[in-house]
């Protein structure tokens, strides 16, 4: 029999030494120890203190969380049976208006694709950027953008006259999400977003929801849900929407009033505009000023340590870096984005000023590095 260190707790007087007591890997029940520091031994207590905290990532307080694919089988049957599935039918039904008849259809026999969930946890966008950049802007990638900017050139007058946004940002977009249109996802949506919603628990509310969204969108477009394919998360079509996005900012820019993203070029570049438009975007306004490989002053840390959503007035931004800037439209306030050099080429950090047209791009993909990519590849096609 075992005593394991778990947790520390103190008061002004005592320190509370929290052990699990185990026999045979099995928790029997908890043990406190109350340690009273010393005034006279204030060595001898910090000694202790020290072998308990370095005792600590051997406990199972400390253990890793197991990946979600770890916990199934590829293909194994979806429990319709869970509490949550029943609840999602009764919201369905009630709420959406979907009978249960239909709800047997789609739903009957829908498996786990276990390759959901390993990509899941390997997100490009947590690379660094030097390694995230090249994924998306190559000399192929350039051409055939600057090609495509040609190919639908009224079209995309009509969109920066109708909803204000960049030619170059929306190609850049379509081409870092499906590459023109030629990748949109090999993975089964409806699958996709059942696997998630039953076994990814970091994200089983979101996803839902877009299942949710998923199914009504189907209904309202005359879709097959069974038979549309997209990403590992759930985004379908040359845009990539999730269904949410899709209900919320896709358009129909042909005339015919349905909004394809499947085979609508024309709806295709104006839903990805409009979803920006719809985030504020100003024609013909900075996306980003570079400042170099420095933060000087803490208001900038500050906003740096807070990723998106740490906004600093740009004349504290001129004031600290020392820099000229343009202003701002309307003068909002600005992100400041750290982006990994390659260690090859002196490692540390190029620092950006995002604009509010760069934080629109985050409002699609909430990645800085994401945005950045799709700045630099509309940069490279001007």
């Amino acid at each position: 029999m075992k005593n394991f260190p778990g947790r520390i707790f103190s008061n002004s007087q005592n320190i509370f030494l929290f052990f699990l007591r185990k026999h045979s890997g099995k928790v029997l029940r908890p043990r406190w120890v109350v340690l009273k520091p010393s005034p006279a031994s204030p060595f001898i207590t910090g000694i202790i203190l020290l072998f308990f905290l370095l005792l600590l990532p051997h406990t199972g307080m400390a253990e890793k969380t197991i990946p979600a694919a770890d916990l199934v089988k590829d293909g194994q049957k979806i429990n319709l049976n869970q509490e949550k599935y029943h609840v999602l039918f009764q919201e369905l039904e009630h709420d959406h208006q979907f009978t249960q008849a239909e709800l047997d259809a789609v739903f009957k026999g829908v498996r786990i694709k276990r390759k959901v969930l390993v990509l899941m946890d390997k997100q490009w966008e947590a690379k660094p950027y030097y390694q995230y950049r090249p994924l998306f802007i190559t000399r192929s990638v350039i051409k055939k953008a600057k090609k495509k900017l040609q190919q639908h050139r009224k079209t995309l007058d009509r969109i920066e006259q109708e909803l204000g946004v960049d030619r170059e940002v929306v190609i850049a977009i379509w081409g870092i999400e499906s590459r023109f249109g030629t990748h949109s996802g090999g993975f089964n949506v409806f699958q996709t977003l059942n696997t998630l919603f039953s076994s990814y628990p970091r994200r089983s509310d979101f996803f839902r929801k877009q299942l949710v969204e998923f199914l009504i969108l189907c209904r309202e477009n005359n879709y097959d849900p069974l038979t549309i394919n997209g990403s590992y998360a759930g985004a379908f079509g040359q845009t990539q929407f999730i269904p949410s996005s899709f209900r919320e900012y896709a358009v129909s820019f042909d005339g015919d009033e349905r909004r394809d993203v499947f085979g609508s070029t024309h709806d295709i570049l104006a839903s990805i505009a409009n979803y920006l438009h719809r985030f504020h975007w100003t024609l013909d306004a900075p996306l980003y000023v570079d400042m170099g490989s420095e933060l000087k002053g803490p208001e900038m840390i500050k906003a740096n340590l807070k990723g998106r959503k740490g906004l600093v007035d740009y004349l504290t931004v001129q004031r600290e870096q020392s820099i000229s800037l343009p202003i701002p439209p309307e003068k909002r306030p600005l992100t400041i984005v750290g982006l990994e050099i390659d260690p090859a080429q002196g490692g540390g950090k190029r620092y950006v000023a995002g604009y509010p047209n760069f934080q629109a791009i985050t409002q699609w993909n909430h990645s800085n590095r994401y945005a950045m990519a799709v700045s630099e590849l509309a940069e490279a096609i001007r």
